[in-house]
């Protein structure tokens, strides 16, 4: 089942959304291949630090942060990948590496590349390794209100 944080929330601002069941899966890769979702139809998130504070970088599964584009875009060279200690807590109903783009929730900055704007949907994990959310891109910007700036480049899935 989805992240009870994330469903209550999509579910009050009367969201269309689908889950989409897949077997075990850990890596952007394996859950687009598990779910049958082309890689840059499916965001992942990942967790850095900038200046010490968390924030979320949501970018297609196909796709890697180049971190020098990402220091230049927030204009500020102290960016770095948060490690799993940092933020395994933030995430209290979330699978550990399965939290949802919704940084909002969270009380974190989030950071979407503009690669991730050529789908009219989004599919991300929906706080297990075993679920995602697929739902309308325009109504992810309208909720979590990102900043969207270019700080990721293709890789081969």
């Amino acid at each position: 089942m989805p992240s009870k944080k994330l469903k209550e929330f999509l579910d009050q601002n009367k969201i269309k959304y689908v889950t989409i069941k897949h077997s075990v899966a850990f890596t952007a890769q394996e859950i687009a291949a598990s779910a049958h979702i082309k890689g840059r139809e499916l965001a992942k998130t990942v967790l850095i630090k900038i200046n010490g504070r968390m924030a979320m970088c949501v970018l297609p599964a196909s796709y890697k942060v180049d971190f020098n584009l990402l220091k230049q875009a927030v204009e500020n060279d102290n960016v770095r990948l948060a490690n799993e200690m940092e933020f395994k807590d933030k995430f209290p109903e979330c699978d550990v590496g399965a939290m949802p783009p919704f940084g909002n929730l969270y009380n974190m900055d989030v950071y979407v590349a503009q690669s991730l704007l050529d789908d009219d949907e989004i599919a991300f994990n929906a706080g297990t390794h075993t679920e995602l959310i697929q739902m309308s891109l325009k109504d992810f910007l309208d909720l979590v209100k990102p900043k969207i700036i270019k700080f990721s480049f293709p890789t081969k899935l």
